[in-house]
C-alpha cells in the first residue's frame, strides 16, 4: 500500500512539473476586482473593490501610490488611461500628476503590492499604456511629451534612453495614448490642437518622428485600439452643441497616417470622453459625463460602427458625472466612475450589446478629483 502511494505521489509531482505556473491574475480570476484612483494632492491612493461572479462590488482596501495626485474637483486630469492594468492583469500602473511619477503595483485579486515608483520623464503625467515589456507615459505639463520604459519581470521600470518624444506643440492638451495590437504604433491624442499623433515604434523601443493626423471631428479626447486593430477616438463635439458628442474609427496605414472609416458617429450625448472595447472587439461603449449615460456601438471587423438599439444603452442617476469607464476582463460587466455622486455604476453586458443596470457601489467622496478606473 505504501509503495502504491509513493508511485501515485511521484506521478502527481511529475505532472505538476510539466504544467505551466499560474499567475496571480489567473488564480484570482474567479474573484475579480475593480480599482479606482483618488488623485489626491496630499497622497494619491488606489481604492479597491472585490468583484463577485454576478458583477457586484464589495469595497476592499486603499493602497498608497507613494506619490501625489493633482487634486481638484471633477476630472482634473482630463485624460483616459490614468489608471491602467497590464494586458495580463498582473500589474497596475498609476500616474501621480502632482509629484511627476508613475507607480506600479503587483495585483493579487483585490489586493495590491507597490513594487516601483519612477519619475515620468516630464511634467504632469496623465496617462500610461503598456504592451509586453514596453510602457509609455504621456506628460501634459510643460512641453508635452511621451517617455518610454522597459518593464522587467519583477514589475520594475527602467527608462529607455532617448525615448522622450515631443508632441506637435508645447501646450497640446495631451489626453491619452494607446499601443496598436501589432506593436508597431503608439497613438497619442491632443485636445487643444485636435491632433492624433502616430509614432512608429522602433526596435530599441524608441519612437520615430510623429505623423500628425487631424481629428475627424471637433473636441478630440481619447484614443483606444480595439483588439482587431481598429483605432477609435472620442469627440466631445463643437462648442455650444447639445448632445453633440461623437466617436470616430480609423485604420492605421504603414506610414502612420490614419484613414477615417466612420467620421463622428453621434453618441446622442454630452461630454463623451472615455470609451472601452470588449475583448472580442464586438462592442464599443462611451462614458458621457455631461448627460450621465452610456452609448453603445457594434464594431465590425472592418471598423464600421453601428449604434446599438437607440444608441443610449445605459443611464446613470442625474448628476453622476460618470468619468472613466472599465470592463471586467471576462467582458461581462461594465463599470463607470461617477465623480458627481461618489459611486461606481455596475452594468451587465447582454448578448446583443445592450446593458442591464445592476446598481451602484458607494464609498467614494463626491466631487473630490477622482480619476481613473480599471477592472479585472
Amino acid at each position: 500500500m505504501l509503495k502504491m502511494s509513493h508511485i501515485l505521489l511521484t506521478a502527481a509531482l511529475a505532472m505538476s512539473a510539466i504544467l505551466p505556473a499560474r499567475s496571480h491574475a489567473q488564480t484570482s480570476s474567479a474573484a475579480g476586482a475593480v480599482f479606482v484612483m483618488t488623485n489626491a494632492a496630499d497622497g494619491n491612493e488606489i481604492i479597491t473593490y472585490q468583484r463577485g461572479a454576478d458583477g457586484s462590488l464589495q469595497e476592499g482596501q486603499s493602497f498608497r501610490t507613494g506619490g501625489r495626485g493633482s487634486g481638484g474637483v471633477t476630472d482634473p486630469l482630463g485624460s483616459q488611461g490614468s489608471l491602467t492594468l497590464s494586458r495580463d492583469g498582473s500589474l497596475l500602473f498609476a500616474v501621480n500628476a502632482g509629484s511627476g511619477d508613475i507607480s506600479v503595483f503587483r495585483v493579487h485579486g483585490s489586493n495590491l503590492a507597490l513594487v516601483d515608483r519612477v519619475p515620468c520623464g516630464g511634467s504632469e503625467p496623465v496617462a500610461v499604456a503598456q504592451r509586453e515589456n514596453l510602457v509609455y507615459v504621456v506628460n501634459a505639463g510643460g512641453a508635452s511629451n511621451v517617455t518610454g520604459f522597459r518593464l522587467h519581470q519583477d514589475g520594475t521600470l527602467k527608462a529607455i534612453a532617448n525615448s522622450l518624444a515631443y508632441l506637435s506643440t508645447a501646450n497640446s492638451g495631451a489626453a491619452s495614448l494607446s499601443f496598436s495590437p501589432n506593436g508597431k504604433f503608439l497613438l497619442v491624442t491632443e485636445k487643444i490642437t485636435m491632433n492624433i499623433d502616430a509614432f512608429q515604434i522602433q526596435s530599441d523601443g524608441t519612437l520615430a518622428a510623429a505623423v500628425i493626423n487631424p481629428s475627424a471631428g471637433p473636441g478630440l479626447f481619447g484614443v483606444l485600439f480595439a483588439p482587431n486593430g481598429i483605432a477609435l477616438a472620442t469627440e466631445t463635439g463643437p462648442a455650444g452643441g447639445t448632445n453633440a458628442s461623437a466617436i470616430s474609427s480609423y485604420s492605421v496605414q504603414s506610414n502612420g497616417t490614419l484613414t477615417t472609416i466612420n467620421a463622428s458617429v453621434p453618441t446622442l450625448a454630452a461630454a463623451t470622453c472615455w470609451h472601452v472595447v470588449t475583448p472580442d472587439s464586438r462592442f464599443v461603449y462611451t462614458s458621457n459625463a455631461g448627460s450621465a449615460n452610456i452609448s453603445g456601438f457594434a464594431l465590425s471587423s472592418t471598423g464600421v460602427l453601428t449604434p446599438i438599439a437607440g444608441t443610449i444603452v445605459g443611464t446613470n442617476p442625474t448628476g453622476s458625472s460618470n468619468l472613466d469607464i472599465a470592463l471586467s476582463s471576462n467582458g461581462k460587466f461594465l463599470y463607470t466612475l461617477n465623480s458627481g455622486t461618489g459611486t461606481v455604476s455596475i452594468f451587465s453586458i447582454n448578448q446583443d450589446g445592450t446593458l442591464t443596470s445592476l446598481g451602484e457601489a458607494t464609498g467614494l467622496t463626491a466631487s473630490a478629483g477622482f480619476n481613473g478606473i480599471a477592472a479585472i
